[in-house]
């Protein structure tokens, strides 16, 4: 491996770039307490991977938005609070080879006494998910996808 090469993977794991993690989960509307029945798959772009497991991340976020008319101040306000967030293993440790994928399937909780996603006029929350494998520098992931929690009732 030549120089050019070493520089490429090291630019690679340090920017999530080693390999490509895709998402598949079911059902897309769940309540608090349900279960989410996931794949994730991961294919190496080209080295050696080293990871330490894949994981399912979930998280909920509320966003609020104010105008500055609607604060009655001379700026508008925005805010965002991370309301939940775990992260959730559903395989351990393993080495992707160059060009090799693999998949884990499992299933993961909605706890049950999580805010159910919602649109309000100043306000919102909203729910995401994503697949992750963790490996050195920054973990190459899915991209947060839109889970939507109903309100149990």
């Amino acid at each position: 491996m030549g120089l050019m090469d070493k520089l490429k993977a090291a630019a690679q794991a340090v920017t999530g770039g080693s390999a490509r993690v895709t998402l598949e989960y079911q059902p897309p509307v769940v309540f608090p307490g349900d279960t989410i029945q996931v794949r994730v798959t991961a294919t190496s772009t080209g080295a050696e991977v080293q990871s330490r497991g894949a994981f399912i991340d979930l998280r909920g976020q509320e966003w609020v938005h104010l105008t500055r008319s609607e604060a009655l101040t001379d700026k508008d306000i925005s805010t965002t609070k991370t309301t939940f967030e775990t992260a959730m293993s559903i395989g351990g440790p393993f080495t992707l080879a160059p060009n090799e994928t693999k998949t884990w399937e499992g299933t993961v909780q909605v706890p049950p006494s999580v805010q159910p996603s919602f649109t309000g006029i100043y306000a919102r929350h909203q729910w995401e998910i994503r697949g992750r494998i963790e490996s050195f520098g920054n973990d190459p992931d899915s991209g947060w996808q839109p889970l939507r929690v109903g309100l149990k009732g």
